[in-house]
C-alpha cells in the first residue's frame, strides 16, 4: 500500500499560504530566503520517494501556472513529469499539467489512490484537502518545515475545526539556514 505525505512550509505563527510569493499574500515568498542548496537538496530527496502529486483546487491552480514554466533542475522535471491528482468539485476536465481531477468522495478516491500499485503520494499545503484527509485516517506523514519567521496573516496549517489527531515524532532535522524539519507520523 502507497503511504500519502502531506510536506508543507510553515512560519512560527502557523501560516502555510505564498512560502513561494505566488501574488496569494503580501507577505508572500517568505519561504524563498531559506531555500538554499541543503533545503533543495532535501526537497528533491523526498519528492523522488513518490511518484504521484495531490492537490487541491488553489494549490493546482497557483502551481501549474509556476512550474510547467521551468524547465532546468531535477526538482522541476520531477515535479512537472509526475501525474497530478486534484480535489476540487469547481474544476472540469480536461486539466492542464498531466492532472487528473478526482471523481467522488475525496476521501474514498484517495484511499482508492493509496491502494494502487507505486511509490508514495505527496502533497504540499491544500490545507481544506488535509483536514479531510486528517479526518479520514490517510495521512501517513506530515513534513512540517517551520521557518524562523512570523507574518500574521494567511491561510493555517490547521485551521479551526481540524480532527483532534495524535502524532509521533518520527525525525527532526535542522537546516543552517535555521529552518526545522519535522517528521510526525499518527499514533
Amino acid at each position: 500500500m502507497r503511504k500519502l505525505n502531506v510536506s508543507t512550509l510553515v512560519t512560527l505563527d502557523g501560516v502555510i499560504q505564498d512560502p513561494g510569493g505566488f501574488q496569494e499574500l503580501a507577505e508572500g515568498g517568505w519561504g524563498s530566503r531559506y531555500f538554499d542548496d541543503e533545503a533543495q537538496s532535501y526537497a528533491l530527496e523526498h519528492l523522488r520517494e513518490s511518484d504521484a502529486f495531490l492537490c487541491g483546487r488553489v494549490t493546482y491552480e497557483v502551481f501549474k501556472e509556476f512550474w510547467p514554466q521551468v524547465k532546468e533542475g531535477e526538482y522541476a522535471q520531477t515535479l512537472n513529469q509526475m501525474p497530478k491528482f486534484v480535489a476540487s468539485s469547481t474544476l472540469k476536465e480536461p486539466l492542464e499539467w498531466n492532472a487528473t481531477l478526482l471523481q467522488g468522495d475525496v476521501g474514498d478516491a484517495v484511499a482508492e489512490l493509496k491502494r494502487q500499485e507505486g511509490r508514495d503520494i505527496v502533497t504540499y499545503g491544500s490545507a481544506g484537502l488535509m483536514a479531510t484527509l486528517m479526518g479520514r485516517n490517510l495521512i501517513d506523514e506530515y513534513r512540517i518545515w517551520v521557518h524562523p519567521l512570523v507574518i500574521g496573516t494567511g491561510t493555517r496549517l490547521f485551521a479551526e475545526g481540524v480532527p483532534t489527531s495524535s502524532l509521533e515524532l518520527a525525525e527532526s532535522r535542522t537546516l543552517g539556514t535555521g529552518v526545522v524539519i519535522l517528521v510526525y507520523r499518527p499514533l
